[in-house]
């Protein structure tokens, strides 16, 4: 069963290796990556049932057994991400099937996919900090080609930018993990865990943690996102989708996971740092979400908005505090994938990304526009949405941690992301319509089943939450409690 877990990294890249020496049958390459998907999917729910009932599953590469060896390790925490991710993915792709052009079908598109989603899927389950930084870069090469798949000057000037910067914080990542490494020998997550609670957060440790959390910052789009609301609006829908769904949450999930399993000894600076870039992300976010008139641009900072969102709980570290985040991060997923398709299909249809160029689309298109309107509610936080219950946890986790600006800051946010939305809600679907019944472009069939499967899954995952709580709450007692994953990995070889 444990040979099960590299399935969910080691399919996408073999698929997608297949599909390179079948470019140019665009629907086929479409129908085997939303099979592997959905295979990869599958598995990673038998997975998550696994966990659930046996704890923590370990598989060591090559038969080396840790801290020597490379290793897969899942935990509640990183096969739920597993499994929305690929679910999101399988999604994404339905879409891209209906309404992709057959020109951006052969340019390598859905094999670049699988790999993307085979690098996020590593990153969420390798247990070794340097395979966390080999996982990051084929999970960012993917992005760099997807990226620039089109035909814009925006793409190439927003790619030269989003790749400067990633470049850049991977070399402070392999920088820190030189460092790391020769202070504590071993690039052994759960090993590294053991060496820092034994000879303690020395200040040196310190330090190195600080240059992981701008890494990982960098790469989560916390408080250093000015590259994200440009590379994230820029490319085809389907790409802005993937991006916005899934690529700040691997940054999101590696300082969880470093935070609270290796640097958690000096959280008055280490977690007050992160709080004070998640409160500093919030506002700045928000600004951006009511200062623009591209739609585009206003879902990307709402992208923003979430990632300071979600490490308000990693600041605050209380069982509700992370709960809540685990909650809001699988939620964001969902709701992030819709919001970007149901914008993506605004735009093709308006031949514009203007609010100016947009009105009285729920006329010609009503089902497009109650999508539109669910979606608001649900990362507005409203109940029954998938939005409102990690917006509750982290809400009373505040206030019992005395984090009263935190809690302030999470609350405006949320009501400058209502507002933002319902910007575009009433100047792009009520109103004159702009175009007639006649002049109308017709959607394409089907092209909103994906995004109604979104629309249903984020009703599900709010109306959900009693089914799906022991899995949350075995995520964050294992985040909160760091002896579970070590002894998991290490055993009695401590």
């Amino acid at each position: 069963m444990n040979s099960l877990l590299v399935f969910p990294m080691l399919l996408p890249i073999i698929v997608g290796v297949l599909l390179i020496f079948l470019r140019t049958y665009g629907r086929l390459q479409a129908w085997v990556s939303i099979g592997a998907m959905v295979i990869t999917t599958s598995i990673s729910g038998f997975l998550l049932h696994q966990v659930q009932t046996n704890g923590i599953i370990r598989l060591d590469f090559g038969g080396w057994e840790p801290p020597f060896g490379i290793l897969f390790v899942a935990d509640s925490f990183s096969v739920l991400l597993v499994l929305t991710a690929s679910l999101i993915t399988a999604i994404c792709l339905s879409y891209a099937l209906i309404s992709t052009s057959k020109e951006l079908q052969t340019m390598y598109f859905y094999p670049t996919v699988l790999f993307l989603i085979a690098g996020v899927n590593g990153s969420f389950l390798t247990g070794d900090l340097f395979n966390l930084f080999v996982c990051f870069e084929v999970m960012l090469l993917s992005s760099y080609v997807l990226l620039t798949l089109g035909n814009s000057k925006r793409q190439l000037r927003e790619a030269i930018k989003y790749v400067s910067i990633n470049i850049v914080s991977s070399w402070f990542f392999l920088v820190a993990l030189a460092f790391l490494y020769g202070t504590l020998g071993t690039l052994n997550m759960a090993h590294m865990a053991v060496r820092v609670a034994e000879v303690g957060q020395t200040p040196l440790l310190t330090t190195i943690s600080i240059v992981f959390l701008i890494v990982f910052s960098l790469k989560a789009g916390l408080l250093l996102y000015f590259w994200l609301p440009g590379s994230y609006s820029s490319p085809p829908i389907v790409t802005s989708a993937l991006f916005g769904a899934l690529l700040t949450k691997v940054g999101i999930y590696a300082l969880f996971r470093v935070f609270s399993l290796i640097f958690y000894h000096q959280p008055e600076v280490t977690h007050t740092i992160i709080g004070v870039m998640a409160a500093l992300t919030l506002i700045g976010g928000s600004l951006g979400a009511i200062a623009f008139n591209d739609i585009r641009s206003i879902a990307a900072y709402n992208v923003v908005i979430a990632v300071g969102f979600m490490l308000v709980g990693l600041a605050i570290s209380t069982p509700s505090a992370i709960e809540g985040s685990i909650y809001y991060v699988i939620h964001d997923m969902v709701a992030k994938a819709l919001l970007f398709l149901v914008i993506g299909t605004m735009v093709t249809l308006s031949g514009t990304s203007k609010m100016a160029g947009m009105s009285g689309l729920m006329k010609n298109y009503p089902l497009l526009g109650w999508s539109f309107f669910i979606t608001m509610l649900s990362l507005a936080g409203i109940p029954p949405l998938s939005g409102f219950i990690g917006k509750i946890l982290l809400s009373s986790a505040a206030i019992d941690s005395g984090s009263y600006v935190l809690l302030a800051l999470a609350l405006l946010s949320s009501l400058f992301v209502l507002y933002s939305l319902l910007r575009i809600f009433k100047n792009c679907f009520w109103g004159e319509t702009i175009v007639s019944k006649e002049e109308q472009l017709p959607l394409r069939r089907g092209v909103l089943i994906p995004c109604l499967v979104l629309v249903a899954l984020t009703i599900a995952l709010g109306l959900g939450t009693e089914y799906m709580a022991p899995y949350i709450t075995n995520a964050a007692e294992t985040l909160l409690n760091p002896d579970i994953y070590v002894d998991a990995v290490l055993g009695n070889i401590q």
